[in-house]
Formats: C-alpha cells, structure tokens, sequence
C-alpha cells in the first residue's frame, strides 16, 4: 500500500471539521497539536492564536453565540487544558456553544499515573463544567467524536462540549478509504421545539388577566434570533419589556415599551411577568423579595423545562425554542385578547422620565479629572451613527455605568460578563467578535478587569484586526489608593500608561485626560479601522466596592462593629 493510500487522525480532524462548517480555530500552539494546526490553517481554516488558553477560549465561546455554530478552541495537554477550562465553564454556564478539544498524554500511562508529559486525567476533570465531554482513542472515531460534540453544543440548550484527542491518536495512520468513510456530517443538530398548543393557550390567558404585565428579554432571546416575532407580539399586546444586558437591541433600547429606565418599578409592581430566555437567577435576585412580589405570576419560555420552578413557581410554562414559541403565540394570540394598560404603561413613563432626568445630570457634568458617567457620555457620542460596532464590557463600576448608559439600536452588539460576572473576558470576546463578524468592536474595560487578558493586545496587533480598548483608568480595582499611603489589596499602579502597550506591537495608543479628547480619540480609531488602545483617565475616587454587587461582598464582623 502507497502512502497516498494512507491518512492520519491529523488529517482527518481537519477534514471533519470542514466538512461540518467549522471554518475558524482559536488556539494556543503547542504539543501535541502544533501540526493540527499548521496543516488546519494550510487546509484554509482561519486559525488564530492566543497568548493564553482563557481568551482563546473565551474567543471561542462568544463566536459560538454570534454565529450559532460552535466556537472551538484548541489548547495543549493539562495546564493548557487547565487555562481553557474557565471558558469552558463560563460557556456552559452562559450556554454559548463551544468545543474545546485539547492534547493529552498516552493513556496508558495516565491511567496507571506513571508520570507522562503533562499527565492529567482530562476527560473526568472536564465532566463536572461540560455540557458533555468526550474523549477518541481511536483514528477511525474521529468523525464520530467530534459529530457527537457539535450536536452536544448545539442542541437543546446550548453549552460548552469537551473533546479529548490523545497525541496517540493525532498521530495514527490507517486506510484513506476507510478514514473517509468514517467522517459524519451532523445534520439538523439543533431542530424547532415548538411548545404545546394548551402550554401557548395558558400563557395567553395568563397575559390576558394581567393588568400590569412585564416582559423580560434574556440572552437566550438573543442567541435564538427571534427579535422580530418577540417585537412583533410585545408591540400588538402591549406589555413593556426590560433587556438583560446581553438582550439589549433585541427591540432599540430607545422603543416606547422599554422599562429599562423605570427597571426596579417595573419589576416590584408587575402581576404577570414573562421570562424569555432569562432565569431567575441572582442578576434577578432569584426572583425573591424585596425586589419581586411574592403575587407576581409568571410566564417563562425556555428551551430546557428543568429550568422551570427552578427559583419561583412557574404558573405558564411554554418549553421550547423562543423562536417557534413566539410565533405561536402570534398566531394564537387574538386581537384584543391581551389588553393594553394604559395606567400602567404611564407610571412606568412617569418613573422612566424621572429616572432619566436625574442621570442626565449626571451625564451632563464634566469633571475634572472624568468619572465614569462622563467618560462613558464622551464614548456614547463617538459611537453615534455607528450601529454596526459590537460593545464588549467590562469591570466593576465600568460595566454597571455602561449598561445605562450606552443604548443599543441593534440586537448582538454587547457582549459583557454574563451570568457568572467573570472578568477576563474582555480580550478574548473583542477577538472572537471581529473575527466572525469582521465589523469593528470598542471594547470598554475596567482598568483591573483589562489586566487578566491585556496581553491579547499583542494578538489583535498580530491580526489587523478592527478593536479599539478604551481602559478606564483609575488605579485600582474599583478605585485608587490615596496619593502617599502604600498599596491596599485592590490598588493598582498610580499614572498607568496602558496605551504605551499597544505601541509596543504597532498599534495606536491614545491618552485622554478629558471629555473632548476622548471622544476625538475614540472616533479617530475608530474610523481607522485599525488596532488602537486608549488610556482614559478616571478619577481615582470614583468608583465604589464591587459596583452595584456591593451587597454581595461580605465584611468581616470587625468592619460590622466599626
């Protein structure tokens, strides 16, 4: 038999990975998997690399929830598999689909723990913060494993999918023919779930007895693509909505039902709230008291029904996808059936109003050195006529004050922290987003939350790619040290000069001091279309412990007495 006869498991994960869609990796080179990826990138798989696992993997994960396809990323064995396990959580965690296929040692030898390069059990160590996770010994199941993870990532609800590739494995020859018979195209991973017809009726006569109705729009609302039948339904009912920070833009954060501005009225005074794609989770005080009334009754639509009476009873399940669900209910729901409340729809006006103009006082000062509501107007205004950017966010104070004060127009366009609140992830979502949507991105990062990934500025450099950092600066982890004292636990090094980091890889670096100034940069770099960094400089006093999570942080009982 020739060698043209003859294939490997490295030719054959590339050819199964093209032959599923799979047409971007993000990676961290190294053994075993170096020439996976030289041979991928030469089969025409864009393949971009990382200076850490977590951003290639949180790269990954956020391309995932942009295209609906799963994000991968490669690392090598054991630490490398270790870096990329964070993002591997947060992404079941936020259910964006991913796959992360790491390297590992030989099996017998890991199994006996006799101490190979890099040992480390990595199937089981993965199990626990994997939707599934799947380990190949074998060349000819190849096309199988990696088949079973792309439907385990996409179905149902979405969520993160581990894939162990032993160096044995890569490296295996066996029969082209017989290699080229065992690829699998995965068809129809991830089908219509429309509910049940009585689940749509009893949602629609729930609605129909509310007299202050509420909907709330989550990122599975978001990643399922239904803003035009969600428009569709809350504009004919009538019923005001409030975005999740992911959800923002699925209707224009600017729409006459949005109860953003009015969000802690709303949600105390509702009588029928509807989840879409949101869970009542601690970004929603797990829908307890003091925030919520124990009256409020619900509607929840989700994909998975073990979500259901996970927190509070749910009187009106409708489980299935968001997307068939909502167009049931357009088509079930008869006209007048759902009865618009003028009464209630003025009291959220009226809160919205009051609420609006107490921030634009705020908005409208202009401090000297910025705080965060200033510097946020000043990026706000560069951004206008410019739909087209996705919003990464960041840190503590700099997300909080972002959420409300950057508008969205356009559903997808903010990506941020999510559900766990991690911070890191900055980096390595402004990649994956300009990577898989090659439109330009801001990212708004806290000067703490910038550090766990900065590094990737060298990657963005690297690529060309259309990002430009705004860094919050105030030297510290929520806020400075006073000038002369040394540096408490949450201090960062007073002056920072981080866009001096970007000219160091070629990039732009800008430093803003005002309000003007940073609005020139911003649209300056961005109208380049080219790597920038922009060090802007907050007050050192702004900020507050832990942003609007403060009840979260505890203190010891010495600080209670004192």
């Amino acid at each position: 038999m020739s060698e043209r006869d003859l294939t490997d498991g490295f030719h054959l994960v590339v050819e199964a990975l093209k032959r599923n869609g799979i047409d971007t990796i993000f990676a961290v080179a190294g053994i075993p998997i170096t020439d996976l990826l030289r041979l991928a990138q030469a089969e025409g798989i864009r393949t971009f690399t990382f200076r850490h696992e977590s951003s290639a993997g949180n790269a990954a994960a956020i391309a995932g929830f942009l295209t609906r396809k799963p994000g991968l990323c490669m690392t090598v064995s054991a630490p490398g598999f270790l870096n990329g396990m964070v993002a591997l959580a947060n992404a079941t965690t936020n259910c964006f689909p991913m796959i992360l296929m790491s390297g590992s040692s030989d099996r017998a030898i890991v199994d006996l723990e006799q101490g190979d390069y890099e040992e480390l059990d990595q199937l089981n160590a993965a199990r626990p913060y994997a939707k599934a996770a799947y380990r190949i010994n074998r060349p000819q199941d190849i096309g199988i494993g990696i088949a079973r993870a792309i439907r385990a990532a996409l179905s149902g609800r979405p969520g993160g999918v581990y894939l162990d590739l032993t160096a044995e494995v890569l490296g295996s020859a066996l029969d082209a023919e017989t290699g080229r018979k065992s690829l699998v195209t995965v068809v129809d991973p991830a089908p219509p779930q429309p509910p049940a017809p009585a689940s749509v009726a009893r949602a629609l006569d729930l609605l129909a007895s509310a007299l202050r109705p509420l909907a709330i729009l989550g990122k599975g609302a978001a990643y399922a693509r239904a803003e035009a039948e969600i428009r569709s339904f809350l504009e004919a009912a009538g019923i005001p909505f409030l975005p999740m920070s992911m959800a923002k833009g699925l209707l224009p954060d600017d729409h006459p039902l949005s109860a953003a501005a009015a969000r802690s009225f709303a949600i105390g005074n509702a009588d029928v709230v509807m989840l879409v794609g949101a869970r009542l989770n601690w970004l929603l005080s797990h829908g307890r008291p003091p925030l919520w009334s124990e009256a409020t009754r619900f509607v929840q639509v989700d994909i998975s029904p073990t979500e259901i009476d996970s927190n509070r009873a749910i009187e009106a399940p409708l489980v299935g996808d968001i997307k068939s669900a909502f167009a049931a209910l357009n088509a079930a729901r008869k006209p007048g059936g759902i009865k618009r409340q003028a009464v209630w729809l003025d009291e959220i006006d009226k809160r919205k109003r009051q609420n609006i103009e107490r921030m634009a006082a705020r908005l409208n000062a202009d401090p000297s050195p910025m705080n965060f509501s200033s510097a946020l107007r000043a990026v706000r205004n560069a951004l206008a006529g410019h739909p087209e950017v996705t919003i990464v966010n960041e840190g503590a104070n700099t997300l909080d004050f972002a959420r409300n004060i950057i508008d969205m127009p356009l559903p997808r366009r903010r990506l941020d922290s999510g559900t766990w609140g991690v911070m890191g992830i900055g980096m390595g979502y402004a990649i994956g987003a300009a990577a898989v949507t090659g439109k330009p991105v801001v990212a708004i990062e806290g000067d703490s939350a910038f550090g766990f990934s900065g590094m990737e500025i060298e990657t963005i450099c690297r690529y060309g790619l259309p990002v430009v950092t705004v860094v919050f600066n105030n030297n510290g982890v929520y806020r400075g040290d006073p000038q002369g004292l040394p540096y408490s636990p949450t201090g960062l090094i007073r002056g920072a000069r981080y866009d001096k980091i970007i000219e160091a890889f070629g990039g732009a670096g800008y430093h803003a001091e005002d309000t003007p100034t940073l609005t020139s940069a911003v649209s300056e770099a961005l109208a380049s279309g080219k790597p920038a960094l922009i060090n802007a400089v907050i007050d050192p006093t702004a900020g507050t412990e832990s942003g609007h999570i403060g009840s979260l942080n505890p203190q010891s009982a010495l600080a209670q007495k004192k």
